[in-house]
């Protein structure tokens, strides 16, 4: 009788943790039915442009998070094992800089940028926040969309080639206060690259983002503004971030959208509380650095390399003398 109620005690617990799938849907992109791009002379540009996707599959995952179906797209390299992760946060807002595989209005389509990055040996995935492409929900602009990266964690751990013990994550722009968002809410991250990020949103350089970005999304905005914009700043709660989880800040000082002295104040912070980070601000570099395309890729990668392949020693930011 003993071993009957202990097996049944054992059943129930298994029941009680045994964790649905936060996966909906998962569809491998078939290029097939993209025929345009495989004809005469853009063919030839196709191939030359995208022929990293020799190397890699991609696919188009529909998740849950807070209940709502969301999409995302993720890259992973056929060769065989598992793979370091790189969670990669979007910028913009709404369908503007949405995740998109070739045309549009991304500026880094993810069939070329995500399989560039998956092509180096990484599982590669980012979504739509809740609001914009086929996603459910409503933009909040770092309110609870930010579960919709945090959940992405979750996404990863069901997908076989990803190794869920070397995850990193990696923001531009918006992308990059939604890293800053994630961070001090998860132990699971162990390496971040913010490009182009605002640290501290209350200061309003463009009027025009207050009234056509923060008014519309920020949940009542115009009643808690300085709380909701304090909430969405990492200058405010640098100490929160980890000790253990180096980040890589990168900024150009030509940066009309947002000025680069957003990272400054940020890399001061960091430095104050001992965070690992370093900063590069590229002189002349805009919003996108995309006159320093090839030196970003470089950092990015060799950053990513160092922290997730190589498992470097996170570095000692004890204040010492030689």
């Amino acid at each position: 009788m003993k071993q009957i109620v202990l097996l049944t005690l054992i059943l129930l617990l298994n029941s009680c943790t045994a964790q649905e799938s936060i996966i909906v849907e998962k569809n491998k992109i078939d290029w097939k039915n993209y025929p345009s791009l495989f004809q005469n002379e853009e063919k030839t540009k196709f191939v030359e442009k995208y022929h990293f996707l020799k190397n890699v599959e991609m696919y188009e995952i529909t998740y849950l998070s807070d209940g709502l179906k969301i999409q995302s797209f993720a890259a992973i390299p056929k060769k065989e094992g598992k793979h370091p992760v790189i969670i990669y946060n979007r910028g913009g807002n709404r369908d503007f800089g949405a995740l998109q595989l070739f045309k549009g209005k991304a500026k880094r389509p993810v069939a070329y940028y995500f399989s560039k990055l998956a092509n180096e040996g990484y599982v590669v995935i980012g979504c739509n926040y809740r609001g914009c492409g086929k996603s459910e929900g409503n933009d909040e602009f770092g309110g609870k969309d930010v579960n919709d990266v945090i959940n992405l964690i979750e996404v990863v751990k069901e997908i076989p080639e990803a190794d869920t013990e070397k995850i990193g994550m990696y923001g531009w722009s918006r992308g990059g206060m939604m890293t800053y968002l994630t961070l001090p809410k998860t132990n699971q991250i162990k390496a971040a690259i913010v490009g182009g990020a605002p640290s501290d949103v209350t200061i309003i350089d463009r009027p025009d983002m207050e009234t056509g970005v923060y008014a519309e999304l920020i949940p009542n905005y115009w009643n808690n503004k300085e709380e909701e914009l304090k909430k969405r700043s990492a200058y405010y709660f640098a100490d929160k971030f980890s000790k253990n989880v180096p980040i890589l800040l990168l900024h150009g000082n030509s940066d009309w959208r947002v000025k680069s002295t957003n990272s400054l104040k940020l890399a001061m912070e960091f430095d104050k509380n001992r965070i690992p980070y370093r900063l590069k601000i590229f002189e002349g570099g805009s919003h996108s650095l995309r006159e320093f395309k090839d030196d970003v890729d470089k950092e990015v990668l060799n950053w990513f390399n160092r922290f997730l392949k190589n498992n470097e020693t996170i570095p000692n930011m004890e204040l010492y003398s030689n």
